[in-house]
This record gives structure tokens, sequence and C-alpha cells, in this order.
């Protein structure tokens, strides 16, 4: 692919990836909830999530998406759910006050991670219709080859990879400022609504 087609292409993913949305609020409730554990994995899994949403727009299979939109609708809602489970365990999370020292984690373990990661961007209406919708337009999807998907496909987790962990560290640094009882179990109770916010927000939106 020409170098100005690649730029068009990752500055479209860059404005969405950027764009406030479930995954993001996701991200950030996680992190300033209960620390940086296993946030790699879960960005891992929303880079593979876009990438594979990116396959199916570069074969031409919007119509297989359309004809097996049970399938996405109850991937939709696994995604939401993992997102309510994590809002629970915030929520109830113990006041303890922040140890800079050391990293907390909500589900820190990186597959159960990865899978809620790459489960919410699978469910996710705003990636369906990034991929399926808008990325035949800012491409011409029948000249992509192998090379040409490699090159797509690496834009498209540099740039995820860069704006979700730009994010992940905001989070975390907001997090230190926060070390009595009391200011925890207020950030605690606020990452868990915004959690719950995301998932209520993957379970009622449409493609």
């Amino acid at each position: 692919m020409t170098a100005p087609a690649l730029t068009i292409f990752a500055l479209a993913i860059l404005v969405a990836a950027a764009s406030p949305g479930p995954a993001i609020a996701a991200l950030l409730a996680r992190v300033i909830g209960r620390g940086t554990a296993g946030v790699p994995a879960f960005i891992g899994g929303i880079v593979l999530g876009d990438i594979t949403w990116l396959a199916v727009a570069v074969l031409g299979l919007s119509y297989v998406a359309s004809s097996f939109q049970m399938i996405f609708t109850v991937i939709k809602y696994i995604g939401a759910a993992y997102l309510l489970y994590i809002a629970w365990r915030l929520w109830m999370s113990p006041a303890t006050p922040v140890d800079v020292h050391a990293a907390g984690n909500v589900d820190g373990k990186p597959l159960r991670s990865f899978v809620g990661g790459l489960l919410l961007t699978l469910g996710n209406p705003k990636t369906i219709a990034f991929y399926l919708a808008l990325t035949p337009t800012l491409i011409d999807v029948s000249r992509i080859d192998l090379v040409s998907y490699a090159e797509l496909a690496g834009i498209i987790a540099v740039v995820l990879v860069f704006v979700l962990g730009g994010y992940a560290l905001a989070a975390a640094r907001a997090r230190k400022l926060f070390r009595s009882s009391r200011a925890m179990k207020l950030l605690n109770r606020i990452s868990g609504g915004v959690m719950a916010g995301a998932a209520a927000a993957i379970a009622t939106r449409q493609a």
C-alpha cells in the first residue's frame, strides 16, 4: 500500500482509538480502581479484536457478519457481563490506601484479562461499525494482499498500544494521589460505576 493510504488509515485509527467509549472507560476504571496488573494482556485482547474485525472487512464478509448477528449479540452480552463482574469487584473492594510500590489487581491474570479485552472489542458496536462500514471507504480492500494486511494490522497494534497505554499510564499516575482509606473507597465506587456504565453502553448500543 502507498504511504498516503497508510497514513490516512493510521489517522483514522488514532481518532477512533482516542475517542471516549466503553473500551477506554473499562481500561480507566480498571487501572484507577485496582492498578495496572493484567492491563498489558487486556490491551492485547483489544488489539486482537480490532485486527479480527479488520480481517472481516478486508475479506468482504460484511454480509456474513450481518447473517450471524445472533452470534455477535451473544458475544456483546458476554463482554458486558464481564465488565459488570469487574464493576462488582471494584465496588466491593476494601478501602485499602494505595501502596505506590505495589500494583493491585482486579482479575489480573493475563489470560483472563486478555479474553476480557477480546470479548469487549468483538462485541462493541462502535468497533464493528468502524471496520465493517468505514474501513472500505478509507482503503481499497479489493487490492489488499497478505503484506498489505500485515501493514494495516501493524498500524492498528502500534496505534492502540500507544493510545491505550497512554490512558493507562495517566490513570495509574492519578491513582497514586489517593492514599487514604476514605479516598480509596470513593475511588473504588466511582471506578465500579464507570465500569458498569461501560457494560450498559456495550449492551444497549446498536451496530
